[in-house]
């Protein structure tokens, strides 16, 4: 007779030691994923009459958009999303219609959302870097011109991402902000934004949002359309075609970052609640089957009681299927001897989101060198940051937390040094130049500097 121990197993795997924990742990992680589905074949074909391989129909979407503007977007847009949309931009009239169709209630709730968004990244850009001068030498500080922001979805819609990628580039002083996000049909032969994004885009101060989606969104606001007024950086994750176009376009525009599959490692000691431990995993599963809900504890009666709370409280989730999917395959619960073990091991997965619920837990904020998010403390769930926290929630995944920083004011803004300096410190400095731009071969460089030396 199976045990239910041994049917919990069977469900949710829990891998016992530090060798075990982070051999499964690191091969989960998921590779580029380059294969196309049928469906997404399918599609390719009607717009170029053969079944070109990912990377390729990457290429010639963005070629498509840089040389046929809005007309390529609505035909892809038609093709890819079933909409094409007549105007690409959201009109003054779509807002009021958003606005129309979202509850007062909710409404409410993202205004404060994005008070709190506003007042977090105010506070953070009164630390961030600031224009000086000292010495003849100095920095300017200057917010970017025009910053495009993507948000993603049709069938499952993030106003949150829109307050958590537009307020920060406000605080930042970015003069124009604008948003692309994929049309839905509004049953009416017409296409627009869906109402909640909408709504959340004028609370945040936004504008301007265009009607598009995927890469040839992308492509549209790195070269410009009629419609769509090229821009200096795009922010925000999407799918892997998206991806693939910001990858693709770096140079062209600036990019953010290349973002994956959501993540949040959970390290508990014996103190923590094995119910909220297990919520907050599920909260993180039940994004998309290529979630990665971990848990690393020291102690193994309580991965066992997490491990049964999960299948208990999955048996009703709207998304079971999907939270259970990535669990199996892209999470998992590991034991290990000690925190110092689960903290180490933490800090080389380097996790999108790092949660400490463990005894006395802000001892323990040093000890995290590598998280995209760090929250401490059963009452800090990283579902409380998704939405009303302050920090943006945009942050870096696959292991990038080694050398990036979640999105904050200083992602949208750019950095001039200023060299101004007097007769006396060239006298006393150019020297050394000079020997050195001799030494490079660089005789031009050199004489630049002798010259005005030898003119005083």
């Amino acid at each position: 007779m199976v045990s239910a121990s041994e049917r919990i197993e069977d469900e949710i795997p829990i891998w016992r030691g530090a060798v075990e924990a982070r051999e499964h742990l690191f091969a989960r992680r998921r590779p580029d994923d380059d294969q196309l589905s049928d469906i997404e074949r399918a599609i390719l074909r009607g717009l170029f009459d053969d079944e070109p391989d990912f990377e390729e129909a990457v290429r010639r979407i963005i070629e498509r958009v840089r040389v046929g503007g809005d007309s390529a977007v609505r035909e892809i847009a038609a093709a890819i999303d079933g909409a094409a949309p007549v105007s690409l931009v959201v009109t003054e009239d779509e807002f009021a219609q958003a606005r129309s169709e979202v509850s007062p209630d909710l409404v409410s709730a993202l205004q404060h959302a994005a008070d709190r968004v506003r007042r977090y990244h105010e506070i953070q850009l009164e630390h961030a870097a600031r224009s000086f001068s000292r010495d003849g030498l100095g920095q300017l500080v200057r917010p970017l011109a025009r910053v495009g922001l993507y948000v993603p979805g049709t069938a499952a819609v993030y106003p949150s991402s829109v307050l958590h990628t537009a307020i920060p580039a406000q605080v930042a002083g970015v003069p124009e902000v604008v948003i692309a996000s994929p049309a839905v049909p509004a049953g009416d032969g017409t296409a627009t934004v869906n109402a909640l994004k909408l709504v959340a885009a004028e609370i945040a101060g936004v504008e301007t949002v265009y009607k598009v989606g995927g890469a040839q969104a992308i492509a549209a606001l790195a070269y410009g359309t009629e419609s769509i007024g090229a821009v200096d950086k795009i922010f925000g994750p999407g799918n892997r075609f998206v991806t693939a176009a910001k990858r693709r376009l770096y140079g062209v525009v600036g990019i953010d970052a290349i973002y994956g599959p959501t993540e949040t490692l959970i390290v508990a000691d014996d103190t923590a609640n094995p119910e909220l431990v297990a919520a907050d995993l599920l909260a993180q599963a039940e994004h998309d089957h290529f979630a990665a809900p971990i848990l690393i504890s020291t102690s193994e009666a309580l991965a066992r009681s997490v491990a049964a709370q999960l299948i208990e409280q999955t048996a009703d989730l709207p998304r079971r299927e999907i939270a259970l999917t990535s669990l199996r395959n892209r999470g998992g619960l590991a034991c290990v001897p000690d925190l110092d073990e689960a903290l180490a091991i933490a800090n080389e997965y380097a996790p999108e989101h790092l949660a400490l619920v463990v005894d006395n837990a802000h001892q323990r904020i040093g000890d995290v060198s590598n998280a995209g998010g760090l929250f401490v403390g059963e009452a800090s769930p990283e579902a409380l940051g998704d939405y009303v926290a302050g920090p943006s929630h945009v942050m870096p995944t696959g292991g990038s937390a080694r050398f990036a920083s979640a999105l904050n004011v200083g992602e949208f803004m750019k950095i001039t040094t200023v060299v101004q300096v007097t007769d006396a410190l060239l006298d006393e400095i150019a020297g050394d130049a000079e020997l050195i731009a001799h030494a490079e071969q660089l005789d031009a460089h050199a004489r630049s500097l002798e010259r005005r030396r030898r003119d005083r």
